[in-house]
């Protein structure tokens, strides 16, 4: 069975290991980054460095993006317009608004092309394990069709028509950066009151209050190793889309609109630390109080 060719558009954090899964799941994947230094570190794992965009989506079955943000893809989609082939399929695995998603649908369908949103969740570690959440937006046929190359990344699940894959994720972040921020304060809590936060984390793990945020993202603040992972900047564009959909929705989220004030006030100094910087945050609204001793790990 000839498998089809891929075009991989966003060589970043996310964006590396998981065009590596696919290259080496045997799939041909041309990778295109506007650093192509970026691009040309996945020779080594079978896949084909681009330079130009029009180079690595002319011919290709399939496109997949994950970049920036909803302004990013809008331009590179329009810059890579010209090339498509008809009736190539276009993955989108950024994370945006659901009205973007509609357009890029809108403007690739117009052009005789096939659109999926399918944003992910899991984090870096997940691209590299390819154990990522990969909620997706699709037509039934066309989420068949991708179905396979999806699962080379992770666990997809179609969720609704196209659009919806961008609302599962804003759900997702709404339960992820809300619970980053409540671990914070109880770590924070355990220490001001004289209790051992690593043992509280421990004692607490396998009772209702255990997540993968607290496994995670609760190790992550004991260590004080804030270096991405997820960034401050991508979490806080998520919040503001968040509140966003609400806003279109008809819907109030108080607690979404706090955690997104909480991000706010790190967006400046600690934009490319980790999300678990929600702690630092947390800290600096606390004088005198901090997690441990450790120094803390930033981003350089």
């Amino acid at each position: 069975m000839t498998l089809p060719t891929l075009a991989f558009l966003g060589i970043g954090l996310m964006g590396r290991p998981m065009a590596s899964r696919l290259a080496q799941a045997a799939y041909p994947v041309r990778a295109w980054n506007r650093t192509h230094a970026k691009a040309e570190a996945l020779r080594a794992s079978g896949a084909q460095p681009c330079a130009q965009l029009h180079d690595a989506v002319r011919d290709a079955d399939i496109v997949i993006s994950i970049l920036e943000a909803g302004a990013t893809v809008d331009e590179v989609l329009a810059a890579a317009l010209p090339a498509l082939k008809p009736g190539s399929l276009w993955i989108d695995m950024s994370s945006t608004r659901q009205d973007e998603a509609l357009a890029f649908h809108a403007r690739l369908t117009q052009a005789g092309c096939r659109f999926i949103d399918a944003p992910v969740s899991g984090g870096v570690l997940g691209a590299e394990a390819g154990s990522l959440a990969i909620m997706a937006g699709a037509d039934p046929a066309d989420f068949s069709e991708a179905q396979p190359i999806l699962a080379a990344m992770g666990n997809p699940k179609c969720v609704g028509p196209v659009g919806s894959g961008q609302v599962a994720k804003l759900c997702n972040q709404l339960i992820v950066g809300a619970t980053i921020n409540i671990v914070a304060e109880a770590l924070l809590l355990a220490e001001a009151a004289g209790a051992d936060p690593a043992a509280v984390r421990e004692a607490i793990r396998g009772g209702f209050a255990g997540s993968r945020v607290l496994e995670v993202h609760g190790q992550r603040m004991l260590e004080r190793n804030f270096v991405p992972g997820g960034q401050v900047k991508t979490q806080l564009k998520d919040q503001r889309n968040i509140l966003a959909a609400a806003a279109g929705a008809g819907i109030t989220l108080p607690v979404t609109a706090l955690v997104t004030r909480q991000y706010e006030s790190i967006e400046k100094d600690l934009p490319a630390a980790d999300h678990s910087a929600a702690l630092i945050a947390l800290e600096r609204m606390n004088p005198g109080q901090r997690l441990g001793s450790k120094a803390d790990t930033l981003p350089e």
